[in-house]
């Protein structure tokens, strides 16, 4: 057990809070200074979930500007999962742009590499 005049070391931080960046503590301090639910609404309000977002340029674009420190460790779920879709979606394109470059007919050449 801790001695009380000791300071904690980071390392010693029991339970959720050595689970928690700088960045969600400080803004579950604010949401509880201010009142409101621990849930990040504003990141709701944007648009679609990033659970729901279809990938494509929108999604890539919410996840390029997202501030990691700052997620709940629910919201770097959500984050995850959706790169992972954005991943398999642009694994899609380049497999079917592979696929017509291979398909090339036989009448014209593949440009030299």
């Amino acid at each position: 057990m801790n001695n009380p005049s000791e300071p904690v070391q980071p390392d010693a931080t029991p339970g959720v809070l050595k689970a928690m960046s700088p960045g969600v503590v400080d803004f579950l301090f604010r949401q509880l200074v201010a009142g409101e639910p621990a849930e990040d609404v504003q990141w709701q309000q944007e648009g679609a979930a990033l659970s729901v977002q279809p990938p494509g340029a929108e999604l890539a674009r919410r996840l390029a500007e997202t501030d990691l420190e700052a997620l709940t460790p629910g919201e770097l779920f959500h984050y995850v999962r959706a790169a992972q879709r954005l991943a398999a979606w642009a694994e899609g394109l380049r497999e079917d742009a592979v696929g017509r470059y291979c398909a090339t007919p036989s009448g014209r050449t593949a440009p030299a590499a």
